[in-house]
């Protein structure tokens, strides 16, 4: 999503461990991909092809991306998982070749890569990047009247649920609700359209449906993905969104290890039914450097001070973030078969090939230009139903082959 043309020297090493079969190592220059480097992992059967560091990499390159400088390397120390399902929490430490070795290894990598970059900078420069196109996989979109159905898990006050419930009324041009003050939230949806002209079938019309709360955890604290989908039941069986939002408190597989939500679809039912899903979690007291960036500094990288949120909840303007994003990605790759970039097993969305971009000139550790407002200095870029103010991601634009902002 950078607009920069210029080629960062390398000033700065972040390190973080995550679940794939393979080490990984590249540069995160927001305007190029990165430069890869596969050093097998001593304690994975050889059968096991490098095609699928790749693709693991590939899936959490992208929520790390917002945590790096303009000027940094990149290392990802990956190492083998017991079982098929890559979850950072299974992962032992003694799974991981010699610290000593990786660490010495890759001291000598960045050292190298920071006494070429100049060079590298000025031999770029001389090549056009070529853009990244989001293929059209020939599978069903969202498309009709949807109801977007919130299930709420666990204790959420009537503010926070307020703010989220807007949120999802202002997707849709009501005038009574929106105004006329643009950049609106609808604008940042009809956005998609350019992905629906392509499949010849109209941008699906969103509205607010039921509010079903449990806030007693009636599954317990601690979720899986099935429990999720069970939750998502709750809501209706067609031509619906179902979204859980898991309280600060509800701990939920992956969450905050490698993902902030997810989006799926149920199986058909004996009528033929089925319905889209969405988790998101409030991350406030689990990760908020990772799933509410920028409303709070970062895990990893440099520290600058985070952005105020719009609606003076730093959990639930990041969760309302998480949530634009994966609604994108259920619209335009309802079934796993629609828009994406990439390998299917990790493949980049609409919202997700942006990642960390809100406003013009925003690159790795910066969101961009956006408005602010006077009265409390927070930061936001749409305008939604009943005042409400909003941070919502970039879209990729499949016209541009670009990050599409609202400011």
């Amino acid at each position: 999503g950078n607009n920069n043309t210029s080629k960062p020297a390398v000033s700065q090493v972040t390190v973080a461990r995550l679940a794939s079969p393979r080490f990984f190592i590249g540069t995160k220059a927001s305007d190029v991909g990165p430069l890869v480097l596969s050093l097998p992992n001593p304690h994975l059967p050889r059968s096991k092809p490098v095609e699928r560091c790749f693709s693991v990499a590939a899936s959490i390159y992208t929520p790390l991306a917002p945590l790096a400088a303009p000027h940094t390397l990149l290392l990802l120390l990956l190492s083998s998982p017991q079982r098929e399902r890559q979850h950072a929490h299974h992962l032992p430490i003694r799974s991981m070749a010699s610290p000593a070795i990786t660490l010495v290894f890759l001291l000598s990598i960045a050292s190298v890569l920071f006494q070429c970059s100049y060079g590298g900078r000025t031999l770029a420069a001389l090549v056009e990047q070529q853009p990244v196109a989001m293929t059209y996989h020939k599978g069903a979109l969202l498309t009709g009247n949807i109801s977007v159905n919130l299930i709420f898990y666990g204790k959420f006050t009537a503010s926070q649920r307020s703010i989220i419930s807007d949120f999802v009324a202002s997707l849709s041009s009501l005038p009574h609700l929106m105004g006329s003050l643009e950049p609106s939230v609808a604008t940042w949806w009809k956005t998609l359209a350019k992905y629906y002209s392509t499949s010849r079938t109209p941008l699906p019309k969103l509205s607010l449906g039921k509010l079903l709360l449990d806030e007693e955890c009636s599954l317990g604290r601690s979720l899986r993905d099935a429990d999720l989908e069970t939750l998502a039941a709750k809501g209706a069986p067609r031509y619906a969104v179902n979204v859980v939002l898991t309280a600060e408190d509800v701990a939920v597989e992956a969450f905050c290890m490698s993902r902030c939500g997810t989006h799926g679809a149920s199986g058909r039912s004996k009528a033929g039914g089925r319905f889209a899903y969405v988790w998101v979690g409030n991350s406030e007291t689990q990760c908020p450097g990772q799933c509410a960036w920028p409303f709070h500094q970062p895990t990893y990288g440099p520290q600058a001070p985070p952005l105020v949120a719009p609606n003076g909840d730093v959990g639930v303007d990041g969760m309302i973030i998480n949530l634009a994003s994966l609604l994108a990605g259920t619209a335009t790759n309802p079934f796993g078969n629609g828009f994406f970039q990439g390998p299917k097993e990790a493949p980049l969305e609409a919202a997700t090939a942006c990642p960390g971009v809100y406003g013009k000139g925003a690159y790795p550790g910066y969101a961009g230009e956006l408005l602010t407002d006077h009265a409390t200095g927070a930061s936001y870029n749409a305008y939604g139903a009943r005042g409400r103010k909003y941070l919502l991601p970039a879209l990729f634009d499949p016209a541009t082959s670009s990050c599409s902002t609202l400011v």
